[in-house]
């Protein structure tokens, strides 16, 4: 029995693994995340498939995918860094800020460069409109999405999304200076 549940997952691999890598790395930022998603789903895949049968494979397989792409997006902190920080898009060679924040080391400067970094963060948003503020706050630290948002407060989607690119374009321009003092050090 065992070995027809292997064989199973083998031909699942064989039928939909293309076809799912396409799907995942057309909503993910690089290549290496599709592939750790893609890992990801084929392991839950050989977990469910050792405790029941799956009737429509194909659809579980995407939904599992589009659950994890969501879950990815959901990480706070990576996602308001990859916000924040200046970028390829405004031509800066500068350190990559989420070496220096997200580090494991607990030592004494990367835990002041974090309070700092957070400190400076808020009162950034203290300086933003309150609609665009509180859009930036729900969205990218409640990690509530655009639909909730919009059925919380009647706007529509679109007015969302502008309310919270404006956020982050202020956010970018006030934490620019922090940023070059952190990574000059």
């Amino acid at each position: 029995m065992p070995e027809d549940r292997n064989n199973a997952v083998i031909q699942a691999i064989k039928a939909y693994g293309k076809n799912l890598l396409g799907f995942i790395r057309r909503r993910v930022k690089s290549d290496a995340d599709a592939e750790d998603i893609l890992q990801d789903v084929w392991y839950q895949l050989s977990a469910v498939f050792n405790a029941q049968p799956i009737e429509q494979t194909s659809a579980w397989l995407y939904k599992v995918a589009r659950n994890k792409i969501i879950d990815r997006h959901h990480k706070k902190t990576e996602a308001l860094l990859d916000d924040l920080t200046p970028g390829n898009d405004e031509g800066d060679n500068l350190p990559d800020l989420k070496c220096l924040l997200l580090t494991e080391a607990k030592t004494p400067e990367t835990e002041y460069l974090r309070n700092l970094f957070w400190q400076q963060l808020f009162i950034a948003l203290d300086e933003l409109p309150e609609s665009q503020k509180q859009v930036f706050i729900w969205h990218e630290l409640d990690n509530m999405p655009f639909a909730e948002i919009a059925e919380r407060t009647g706007e529509k989607v679109q007015t969302l999304v502008s309310r919270k690119y404006y956020a982050v374009m202020h956010l970018r321009r006030r934490l620019k200076q922090l940023y070059t003092e952190i990574t000059e050090y």
